[in-house]
């Protein structure tokens, strides 16, 4: 008599009986893994991304005009959720931000 199929080794129920095309399907689950790493969809946090971006824009507007700036602050905004952008914002306004380019005085601090 053949020996029962399982689902895995971690689970001991049985499977019905399949059939051919329904056998396939669970052999081809059974082998398949994850996909390889690719680098263009991280699945990491982006909070430090974004708050790079956000201080790479900060940095920009030190040194240029905002104008040539609004491609960084553009990509800040795709990254970063409005609340925080804001946030920062009214902080820069405020002198209280603590990124890059801060406004504080240093007589103060």
């Amino acid at each position: 008599m053949p020996e029962a199929k399982k689902l895995s080794k971690l689970f001991d129920v049985q499977l019905p009986e399949l059939d051919a095309e329904a056998q396939a399907r669970l052999k081809a689950l059974k082998n398949s893994g994850t996909s390889v790493r690719d680098e263009r969809f991280p699945s990491v946090n982006q909070a430090m991304h974004c708050w790079n971006r956000y201080n790479e824009w900060v940095l920009c507007l030190q040194n240029s005009s905002e104008k040539k700036c609004q491609a960084m602050r553009f990509t800040a905004d795709k990254i970063c959720p409005e609340v925080w952008t804001e946030d920062w914002d009214e902080r820069r306004e405020d002198g209280s931000f603590s990124g890059i380019g801060n406004r504080f005085d240093a007589a103060k601090h």
